[in-house]
């Protein structure tokens, strides 16, 4: 079956879907997306994904082209021409196309819209949360503003390049004070020796990831303690468990962090009950 795209008011294949060379999101990232996983074709923490979209927009001045509704039938028609009931649906807002200057662009430019779908492998993706994964750290080298979920992704795709060459799964991002600040495409999470789950503080230097805030609505649910606190690299490998969250993975635990074994080395109860909570609901 022939994949299809969203770009700019048209449906395309996808192998022919393109934007202007002169689109500032091609030429300086001048842009912001948000991903949405699709489970059993529903579409998990809607709103919350919808509400981030919103203020990614507004950190960067770009009007928002449409209003929530015609995303919500571009997304839909985009699942169902590409069959999709477990997978994940990425849009991406750049500010427009204009010549190439530094300084946004004078007068009204039009944001370009892409959206694309694509089917993931569900079985696949809860067998690695049955055995656990593993990361390595490397120095975090983002910008200043992670906050904001711009395609600005380079120093991401070089921590997730480092962990792929390692045989990890995942890449923590450790700052200049020793503390882990998130993955290259997640939030991190430890739980203590005394069962509090810790998680850093949504401050510039992570994303508010909206399953980590659906997780923390889990943890109440399941009367677990939490934190929003920076962890140092050192608590992390001395912790009873270690997880991951994002739109993709859920909640997936970590068994291994660089050459340091977790705990005993098997995906911890807690995490598992998290992620189930998360998908039960």
């Amino acid at each position: 079956m022939t994949r299809i795209a969203y770009v700019d008011g048209g449906f395309l294949a996808h192998a022919g879907a393109c934007v202007h060379i002169e689109d500032r999101g091609f030429q300086f990232g001048d842009a912001i997306y948000e991903v949405w996983s699709v489970r059993d074709g529903k579409l998990l923490d809607e709103e919350g994904h919808f509400t981030r979209l919103d203020r990614s927009l507004a950190e960067l001045q770009i009007s928002n082209p449409k209003s929530q509704a015609a995303y919500r039938l571009i997304i839909r028609e985009l699942m169902r021409r590409n069959r999709i009931t477990d997978g994940l649906v990425y849009l991406q807002i750049s500010r427009g196309v204009a010549p190439r200057d530094h300084p946004f662009p004078k007068g009204f430019v039009r944001p370009t819209i892409v959206m694309t779908a694509k089917s993931i492998n569900a079985e696949k993706t809860q067998n690695k949360a049955v055995v656990g994964v593993s990361v390595i750290t490397v120095p975090d080298q983002r910008w200043g503003r992670c906050d904001i979920k711009t395609v600005n992704l380079l120093p991401n795709v070089l921590a997730k390049q480092a962990a792929t060459e390692a045989g990890a799964y995942e890449a923590w991002q450790i700052d200049q004070e020793g503390n882990v600040t998130e993955g290259s495409s997640s939030n991190a999470w430890i739980i203590t020796a005394e069962g509090v789950l810790v998680t850093r503080q949504a401050d510039q230097a992570i994303l508010r990831g909206i399953t980590r805030g659906k997780i923390m609505e889990c943890a109440q649910t399941l009367n677990y303690s939490f934190e929003e606190r920076p962890f140092s690299l050192e608590e992390a490998k001395n912790a009873r468990e270690a997880f991951m969250t994002s739109a993709s993975s859920f909640a997936t635990p970590i068994v291994k962090i660089d050459d340091h074994i977790v705990a005993n080395g098997a995906p911890g109860s807690m995490a598992l009950a998290l992620r189930e909570a998360y998908l039960a609901q």
